[in-house]
C-alpha cells in the first residue's frame, strides 16, 4: 500500500483499490515522488460537473479534474476527482476494459500533479505523449 493515499468510491461503484494502489506505487518508482496526501475520488456525472463549474467555473462536464495543493514536485499534496460514467463511456468508446481507461486517468491525473499542463496544444501533445508511454508500460505489469 501507499502510505498518504487515499481512495474514496461511489458506493456502488466496483473499483479495485489494491489496483490504484500499485497504479501510484508504479508512478512513484518511475516518476520518482513522494507523496504528502493524495485523495483520489471516483464521482458521478453530476458530481463532476459540479465541481468544474463552482471551482474551475466551466459549465461543462469532464473525466477527470485535478486539484494541486503541492509546495514542490517531489513531495505531491492534491485530489484527483474522477468521474467514473466518463470513464466507463470513453472505455466502451475505445474498445478498452473500464479498468484500463481507470489507469490512464490516474496517470493523468498525476502528470498534471507532477507539473504537466494540457490547456495548449502543443502542451496537450507532450502530457499525452508521456500517458500513452506510461500506459503502454503499466498496463503489462499491473494487469
Amino acid at each position: 500500500m501507499v502510505k498518504n493515499l487515499s481512495i474514496n468510491v461511489l458506493k456502488d461503484a466496483e473499483i479495485n483499490k489494491i489496483f490504484i494502489h500499485n497504479i501510484v506505487k508504479e508512478l512513484k518508482k518511475e516518476l520518482k515522488f513522494d507523496i504528502s496526501g493524495i485523495i483520489i475520488n471516483f464521482v458521478n456525472r453530476k458530481e463532476i460537473m459540479r465541481i468544474n463549474k463552482e471551482f474551475l467555473d466551466h459549465n461543462y462536464s469532464t473525466d477527470i479534474i485535478t486539484f494541486d495543493y503541492s509546495e514542490s514536485q517531489n513531495k505531491l499534496d492534491g485530489e484527483i476527482y474522477i468521474s467514473i460514467d466518463h470513464a466507463a463511456s470513453n472505455a466502451k468508446k475505445y474498445g478498452v476494459k473500464l479498468k484500463d481507461e481507470i489507469m490512464r486517468l490516474i496517470i493523468h491525473g498525476f502528470l498534471h500533479l507532477l507539473g504537466f499542463d494540457d490547456q495548449s496544444q502543443k502542451d496537450s501533445i507532450v502530457i499525452k505523449k508521456l500517458e500513452n508511454q506510461l500506459y503502454n508500460k503499466y498496463r503489462l505489469v499491473i494487469n
